[in-house]
């Protein structure tokens, strides 16, 4: 049978689980990335942030992620590699709590922040990450205002 085929009859509870963060769920485009910060929703999970952008239909494809961590709070390369590594290591394990939901999910680009300014156990990382998932699934999304400036003669 070919893969990604699933038998008839076979339960999602009974397909086995990828684990993987392939090369086409990151997030590297600048138009893209462009896009989610001038028209994304967010909100904050201490030390966590989330950035997303809704789809036109709820889809089953995992969305597109950045991962980032700010320079003005860990100047070390290694310290932000690090925190980094921690916060795609905790979504590549709880991606999941998106991709298998009934019906789909509504996101099509999400960015997640580190914002705190000291570096957090993987544990509370994760866990934050998760709560932050399950808000995504059940937080409408609102469109930032936009801010008309008028121009100075």
């Amino acid at each position: 049978m070919p893969s990604g085929v699933s038998p008839v009859g076979e339960k999602p509870e009974d397909r086995v689980r990828s684990y993987s963060f392939s090369k086409e769920e990151h997030l590297c485009r600048k138009k893209l990335i462009d896009e989610l910060f001038g028209r994304g929703s967010s909100f904050g999970l201490y030390p966590l942030r989330l950035v997303w952008l809704p789809t036109e239909a709820p889809t089953a494809a995992p969305p597109q992620v950045l991962v980032s961590v700010s320079k003005r709070n860990f100047k070390r390369a290694v310290d932000r590699n690090n925190l980094k590594r921690l916060m795609r290591e905790a979504y590549r394990l709880n991606k999941h709590r998106l991709t298998e939901v009934d019906g789909g999910h509504p996101i099509r680009l999400l960015a997640i922040i580190y914002t705190g300014k000291e570096k957090k156990p993987f544990a509370l990382v994760e866990k934050k990450l998760i709560s932050g998932l399950e808000r995504l699934l059940t937080e409408p999304f609102v469109a930032p205002a936009t801010k008309d400036r008028k121009k100075r003669p």
